[in-house]
């Protein structure tokens, strides 16, 4: 049989010898991430007899950049097995078969409709390059393939198999789903055994350089200054030094916990009351609770909060924990959960997502809704504007002193989790991308096009805020 030379540095070479079944090796740029798979995919093939290695990009021209052609492609780096006879290469539908009925399968998964493309495979080794470039959902489903069935394994490799072995920078949509799941589980190199829910694997992140990829140093020495001219610091840092903590192309910037969400107090009664719902069955739909400042709220840390500033004190997030899916709630029984959650508090305005109005030729959510007792009225829909307005708010302009006119109580969670980690849309950078999980963030764009300010406390001797008493609610 042909001989050829398989190299990994001393980083790459912990991630190849480790114990952990699921890894995340990565953080700056040029760490050898794909280098590393290529490798353990040829040695894991050339050792187990019909072993199957799912290579995945999001996209498949990426994956043929980086993976297949090229002097460190996989064609290149099988080139004598391929001329003896030992491997063959099937280009039309990218497999690799080794002589002992081993393969690697080149994949692309852009979509999540096309995750189910998958949906029989039976994945040994599952390698996934750039995983910030994918949905969470993409992810756990491709993760839910990997499983021996009767492979038989030898005895030096049944600790490592199956395997799952990621390669990833900081930033894209995938990037708070990835930082949670590896970089913020465990500190970096613990192994760590998840849970069923998580998948029940062996967890592990190693983080890795540009100085952990002494071979890109040499032949490309300029490589470091290049980074360095990316311009945008946050890039920068992501990209040099594997900086998870920022979150580069961040549609809302101005977004700081610190200044931005508060511990829950109680909403003094003449403070108007607004509710924004965006709806969802597949996909989480999303209800927010806000309330208008009078601007006579002290803080604990003695700062008043601005007058006309929104405060959004409860949130219900129609989710099953997993990544963007939701529960399939039927509309009757989201108003039921409405009512239930509202309890007696009444409201100067409810929007929701205009598309709910549309009744297609049989009855609207809306219409659905109103029957739970529950009656909304079309939100102001016009994207740009709406997350202009929540900018704004988040900034703290029109005489609030620098404060911010956007509050959020801690005890909303995917709405804290999710209004950061929105990036720009790459063919309007004046929109989101929307193929992020955008629920929540879409329910406080409708919140902050209410139009709503704040109303004086009620007259000495009147039961009801004035706002009650001239603004019909539902």
């Amino acid at each position: 049989m042909s001989e050829i030379r398989l190299k990994l540095h001393p980083r790459q070479s912990l991630a190849f010898l480790s114990k952990a079944t699921e890894i995340l090796y990565g953080g700056a740029a040029g760490g050898g991430k794909s280098h590393l798979m290529r490798v353990v995919a040829i040695m894991l093939c050339m050792a187990v007899t019909g072993l199957q290695v799912y290579i995945f990009r999001r996209v498949s021209d990426d994956l043929r950049k980086n993976h297949l052609d090229g002097p460190s492609g996989l064609r290149a780096m099988l080139s004598a097995l391929i001329t003896s006879g030992h491997v063959k290469f099937n280009d039309s539908k990218g497999i690799f078969e080794f002589w002992n009925g081993a393969k690697i399968y080149l994949c692309h998964c852009q979509h999540e409709k096309d995750m189910y493309k998958y949906q029989g495979a039976e994945i040994h080794v599952l390698l996934m390059d750039e995983l910030t470039l994918f949905t969470e959902a993409i992810y756990r489903f491709l993760r839910g393939r990997v499983r021996l069935g009767g492979l038989n394994v030898p005895s030096e490799y049944k600790h490592k198999l199956p395997l799952v072995l990621c390669g990833s920078n900081p930033g894209n949509i995938g990037h708070v789903w990835v930082k949670k799941m590896f970089v913020d589980y465990a500190p970096p190199m613990e192994i760590t055994r998840t849970p069923a829910a998580e998948g029940g694997m062996l967890r592990q992140y190693i983080p890795a350089k540009l100085a952990d990829n002494p071979t890109l140093a040499e032949n490309d020495p300029d490589y470091e200054s290049r980074l360095e001219g990316l311009g945008n610091p946050a890039l920068v840092a992501a990209m040099k030094n594997g900086d998870w903590d920022i979150i580069d192309g961040a549609y809302f910037s101005e977004f700081e916990r610190s200044r931005h969400v508060l511990k829950p107090f109680t909403i003094p009664a003449h403070w108007p009351r607004i509710m924004a719902f965006d709806w969802g069955y597949a996909k989480p739909f999303c209800v927010l609770w806000g309330a208008v400042s009078d601007g006579t709220f002290r803080r604990p840390d003695g700062r008043y909060l601005p007058k006309n500033a929104i405060v959004v004190y409860r949130e219900w997030y129609g989710s099953t924990g997993e990544a963007n899916v939701g529960l399939r709630m039927p509309a009757n029984e989201i108003g039921k959960g409405i009512k239930g959650y509202s309890k007696d508090e009444r409201f100067a305005q409810m929007v929701a997502d205009p598309a709910i109005f549309a009744s297609n030729g049989g009855e609207s959510q809306a219409e659905t809704l109103q029957k739970a007792g529950v009656q909304f009225w079309p939100a102001d829909n016009k994207r740009v504007a709406g997350w202009q307005q929540v900018h704004l708010r988040l900034q703290g302009l029109d005489g609030s002193e620098g404060e911010p006119l956007l509050y959020i109580f801690d005890v909303c969670r995917d709405l804290i989790r999710t209004l950061p980690a929105l990036q720009h849309d790459k063919h309007n950078a004046e929109d989101v991308d929307s193929a992020m999980e955008d629920h929540a963030p879409d329910t406080l764009r409708y919140l902050c096009m209410t139009r709503v300010i704040a109303a004086p406390a009620p007259k000495k001797g009147s039961l009801r805020p004035e706002w009650l008493q001239f603004k019909p609610v539902a």
